[in-house]
Formats: C-alpha cells, sequence, structure tokens
C-alpha cells in the first residue's frame, strides 16, 4: 500500500510540475500574492476530481475490456517520450523566463474563470490526470486506493507550495537559464516514467 501511495504521489508530482499555462499563471499569482488561496484550491481541486475520474475510471473499465490497460500503458509511454522530447527541445532552445509585473492586475472572479479555462480546456490535462495516471494506477491492482490518494496529495503540495512558495521562486525564475534546467529535469523525468510504465508494466 506504501508503495503504491509513493508511486502515485511521484507520478503526479512528476505530470505536474511541467511547466504550462496552469502553473505559469499560479507562479504569476503567486509572485503577485494576489488571490492566491482561491486559486490554488481551483487547481488542486480540479485535478483531484479528473484523477480520480483517471483511476477509477481506467480501472473500472479494465474490467470491463481488460486489454484496455496494456493499450493505455503503451500510449502513455509514446506520450511522455515525446512530451520529453519536447521539454529537452525547450530547454536547448531556452529563452524563456517569467516577467510577474507584466500584466495588469485582475479581479478575483476573473482570475478564478480564467484559472478554470486554461485548466478545463487544456487537452493535456486529460492525458496527464485521466488517462496517464489512470493507467499507471492498473499496476497496483487491489491497491488503487492507496494510489489515488498519492496521487491527489501531490497536487495539494504541489499547488500550496507553487502558490505559497512562488516569492522564492522569483529571483531563479526570471532568469531564462532556470527555466532550460527545468525543461531538462522535466524531459528526464517523463522519459523515467515512459520507461517505468515499458519495463513494470
Amino acid at each position: 500500500m506504501l508503495t503504491a501511495y509513493l508511486y502515485g504521489f511521484g507520478v503526479s508530482f512528476s505530470l505536474i510540475l511541467a511547466i504550462g499555462a496552469q502553473n505559469a499563471f499560479l507562479l504569476k499569482q503567486g509572485l503577485r500574492r494576489e488571490h492566491v488561496l482561491p486559486l490554488v484550491l481551483v487547481c488542486a481541486c480540479s485535478d483531484a476530481l479528473l484523477i480520480t475520474v483517471g483511476v477509477f475510471g481506467v480501472t473500472a473499465l479494465t474490467e470491463v475490456v481488460p486489454a484496455f490497460a496494456p493499450v493505455m500503458l503503451w500510449l502513455g509511454a509514446a506520450f511522455l517520450f515525446v512530451y520529453g522530447a519536447f521539454s529537452f527541445w525547450r530547454a536547448w532552445r531556452g529563452g524563456a523566463a517569467l516577467d510577474p509585473a507584466s500584466g495588469a492586475a485582475t479581479s478575483l472572479k476573473a482570475a478564478v474563470l480564467f484559472c478554470l479555462a486554461i485548466t478545463y480546456l487544456n487537452p493535456h490535462v486529460y492525458l496527464d490526470t485521466v488517462l496517464l495516471i489512470g493507467a499507471a494506477a492498473t499496476r497496483f491492482e487491489g491497491a488503487e486506493v492507496a494510489f489515488w490518494a498519492g496521487a491527489v496529495t501531490s497536487s495539494f503540495v504541489f499547488f500550496f507550495s507553487l502558490g505559497y512558495g512562488a516569492r522564492l521562486l522569483a529571483p531563479v525564475m526570471a532568469k531564462p537559464g532556470s527555466w532550460r534546467v527545468l525543461e531538462a529535469l522535466i524531459g528526464c523525468v517523463m522519459w523515467a516514467i515512459a520507461l517505468g510504465l515499458i519495463f513494470k508494466g
């Protein structure tokens, strides 16, 4: 059970770590200290909902269609290899940096609506939290709840850390070189997860 919990925590954390529109927006809001708590809750609760659908939805589907699990594992691994390759490409290309001072202040309603939009209208969120995490959960038959608990815990830890720890990252993330290192690390993690799905699936 502990192995399933820790694996769920690690997989979820690694996937969320990839800097996308949602994380960049929350990071910027955290740097400004603007509507941090409601936005953190929107991100974490949305992630928890999608993880729940992924873990228990995919598990239920594999009981009806046993061949679904291995297909999802291979598709998930392929996606992660491509995901990782793009991260390595961005690391090599460089040029990214975060400017928290850019843009005008937003109202709470506007910030929450924008956060919901970039969460639920982003197709990658469904690949990450529903399909990939759901596929990884099939490795822990009988311990899906522990895996789910680890993945959900990871989401809350990550988003609260990002929102409230953003100011500590401000000097670092303003430098393009830091983003190159982060992208390279993300690429390594994505490929490691993909290999884990293939050789342990």
